[in-house]
């Protein structure tokens, strides 16, 4: 056990993206001071507690990690300080955690932030995009048809949209949403806070075609800027784009992708669908 201790609870400590100078002082002396360190990979993390000087025992926690296993932690927390931490960022941005968080609040533990580093928030600061609405929807599916449906929900969104990516996937990636969301403003933001640190603005289009031959590498973070501002389709337009995706979809998807395609309520696109299927 530590001397200096800490009242008992969860500690969510943020961790650095990339360089280790972003880790506060507040998030250090949490390190120093816990009696467990929960981590995704504790080979990646141990650098990082030798790094402050931190001498916690350390613990596995991730997606794999069994409700036996979590139940267990839980009980801990009556009597120790437990800090939860991700290989880089913030802990439970499209990190395990949440169920944990839950669990502790259940039995009555205090639970405590220590905010910081998250490649998100820090992607859409780079990007130049509006950020007073954004909605992060982390990894696209992998599989072709899942990832056009995903981003076919996102469509009419009036946000700025953030995806986590990685380089082999970026190209096909860029494709999908340039396909579904139109020649929209974007961004590639790679290796944040790291020595190789990039940002590539400029159409889905042209982003695209830029990534098409090569795969960049490093982690990274896709910025999509929100749909034009446009007027609302005419009835023929709106059955043109209906007939077209009736070929190949149900009356409820055409509906959905073509609401979202021309900026219609969707109740409007799925009553014209229904007609037009008749």
């Amino acid at each position: 056990m530590n001397t200096d201790r800490l009242p008992a609870g969860l500690y969510i400590v943020a961790t650095p993206i990339g360089n280790l100078g972003d880790l506060s002082p507040r998030a250090a002396d949490t390190l120093r001071g816990a009696d467990l360190v929960l981590a995704e990979d504790k080979r990646v993390s141990a650098k990082l507690l030798a790094h402050v000087g931190a001498k916690a025992r350390m613990a596995t926690y991730h997606d794999h990690t069994t409700e036996q296993e979590r139940d267990h932690i839980v009980a801990r927390l009556a009597q120790d300080a437990i800090a939860l931490i991700s290989d880089a960022g913030t802990p439970l941005i499209s990190d395990p955690g949440y169920k944990l968080v839950r669990a502790a609040r259940a039995a009555g533990h205090a639970v405590y932030t220590l905010p910081g580093p998250s490649a998100v928030i820090a992607a859409l600061t780079l990007s130049a995009l509006p950020t007073d609405r954004f909605l992060f929807a982390g990894f696209l599916p992998a599989k072709a048809k899942a990832r056009a449906d995903a981003i076919a929900e996102l469509a009419g969104i009036r946000a700025t949209l953030a995806f986590y990516e990685s380089g082999p996937r970026l190209a096909e990636s860029l494709a999908a949403l340039h396909e579904k969301l139109g020649d929209r403003d974007a961004a590639v933001v790679r290796e944040i806070s790291k020595l190789h640190e990039e940002t590539v603005t400029g159409s889905l289009g042209e982003l695209a075609d830029r990534y098409a031959e090569r795969s960049p590498r490093g982690e990274i973070v896709i910025v999509v800027g929100p749909p034009p501002e446009r007027a609302e389709a005419s009835d023929d337009d709106l059955d043109s784009a209906l007939d077209e995706a009736l070929s190949r979809l149900t009356a409820s998807r055409a509906a959905a992708e073509v609401a979202a395609k021309l900026n219609v309520p969707r109740k409007r696109a799925y009553a014209r669908a229904l007609e037009r299927s008749r």
